[in-house]
């Protein structure tokens, strides 16, 4: 194919950018939050419309082109960039409308999470969301979304209400309850697989702008008996309560004691979804572990959301997983306690090993009422290795895939998707749900053309027999 010939017919019938290698906003374009990705597309198609997202897939199945698909560039594997073929990238798809009285908001394709609160905070309403701000809506909704506030209010897709997807023939339909409710299902969870989801409606609910929030940090010596008192306290906290337990390196800030700044400390994150007087009391019980540093406070929700934002930058080498597990016990703690700190120490300073409380709001909603699967758990295992120079990518990747082996005996053998570059898909789904969701790929992507994501291969292409 003459791939340059093509482009500029795709350009008659594109409203967005084409970006070619060596042509302007090429470079900055191809980048990815992982540094360790480093793909060259033969074309980008920032797409501005519905419209430009259609004709790029047709365009790419004209050509035979692999294709990539981008909302914010956050997937840690990569899976948001390609080599040689082409990336669809939704990043000029920026609206967000809200209806303050409906309580709903659509959400273009390319908005980032950071975006997204701006604009439904100033009507004090939200929908859980990414905990870092530069994330975006896409591939955070179609593979689960767990944010702050969703031991209360449940997944970021199980308060989606209907999305626009461009299909791999270059249709476009809604998804929704009552249309096309198969891929409403499976987009909720089963990720980019069937489609190009160019607008999302979301239900919000009321919160803000000010919360009850904030950070702690205990020096490391007291990390045992921190994380036992956190598992005690959640254990049976309301489901108001977000939290997350966390072993991190100090920051170097005025606010933080000169003898814990740059070492590694055990710390907390906490927002009561709700009245900020009511959480007063109600969070007690984490402030009466005595934490040397205590930052919360009333703040705005927009600031605590981006309050993980420095400790998560643009353009570091990432390794991450996502593990669940059905309790925290006195053993699991003792592993998380003989590894965590050692793995964060190499990792310093922006590495962090962090178990997430999940909450009700999640495990209320039926198993089988989406795609995303095991919402039994009530913790997540989160361990986040970050680090600058290629020479450590061995080191680092090992060490953290050592630490998931350590805690894979109190786990559930499960993955959570966004969190893991590994293909763990089977793992994600079970067996019953996935033979499902083969369905629906054959259904709506039987060629595979959406494969860079976590895949659900078509039956032709995995070898075993369709499903009617």
């Amino acid at each position: 194919m003459n791939v340059n010939g093509g482009i500029d017919a795709l350009r008659d019938r594109f409203s967005g950018d084409l970006l070619v290698p060596a042509g302007p906003g090429y470079e900055a374009a191809r980048e990815v939050f992982n540094a360790m990705i480093d793909r060259r597309p033969a074309v980008i198609a920032r797409c501005a419309t519905t419209a430009d997202v259609v004709a790029a897939v047709r365009f790419a199945r004209a050509n035979g082109l692999v294709v990539a698909v981008r909302s914010g560039g956050h997937s840690v594997a990569g899976l948001s960039i390609c080599d040689g073929g082409i990336l669809i990238d939704l990043g000029g798809m920026k609206r967000i409308e809200v209806d303050p009285v409906a309580r709903t908001a659509r959400a273009g394709g390319g908005v980032l999470w950071g975006e997204f609160d701006a604009a439904t905070q100033a009507h004090a309403l939200h929908t859980p969301g990414g905990r870092v701000t530069t994330t975006g809506v896409g591939g955070f909704t179609t593979g689960g979304g767990y944010g702050w506030t969703s031991s209360k209010y449940g997944l970021t897709c199980d308060n989606l209400i209907s999305a626009e997807v461009v299909l791999a023939d270059g249709s476009v339909v809604t998804a929704s309850e009552r249309e096309n409710a198969d891929l409403f299902w499976g987009i909720r969870g089963g990720g980019g697989n069937f489609g190009i989801v160019t607008e999302f409606t979301y239900r919000l609910h009321p919160l803000g702008p000010i919360v009850l929030a904030g950070l702690a940090l205990w020096p490391i010596e007291r990390v045992r008996d921190v994380v036992r008192g956190w598992r005690d306290f959640v254990d049976d906290a309301p489901d108001e309560v977000s939290t997350a337990c966390v072993v991190i390196t100090a920051p170097p800030e005025s606010f933080v004691p000169e003898s814990l700044r740059g070492r590694t400390a055990v710390g907390m994150a906490v927002m009561y979804v709700g009245d900020p007087a009511t959480g007063e009391s109600v969070i007690r019980p984490l402030r009466n572990l005595g934490p040397l540093v205590d930052l919360i406070q009333p703040m705005p929700y927009t600031a605590f959301q981006a309050i993980l934002d420095p400790a998560a930058p643009w353009g570091q080498r990432s390794y991450w997983r996502g593990e669940y597990m059905n309790g925290l016990s006195n053993d699991a703690i003792d592993t998380f306690v003989a590894h965590g700190p050692d793995l964060a120490r190499i990792g310093m300073p922006l590495s962090q090993m962090i178990i997430f409380r999940i909450g009700q709001g999640v495990t209320a909603v039926p198993d089988d009422a989406t795609a995303f699967s095991h919402r039994d758990a009530n913790y997540l295992f989160h361990p986040i290795s970050v680090w600058q120079a290629a020479a450590d990518d061995d080191r680092l990747i090992a060490a953290n895939r050592a630490f998931c082996d350590a805690m894979r005996p109190f786990g559930t053998g499960a993955a959570y998707l966004n969190f893991t570059p590994e293909d763990r898909v089977r793992d994600a789904y079970g067996k019953e749900k996935y033979a499902r969701l083969v369905a629906l790929k054959d259904r709506h992507d039987p060629d595979n053309l959406f494969h860079l994501n976590q895949n659900i291969r078509p039956s032709k292409e995995a070898g075993e027999p369709a499903l009617t």
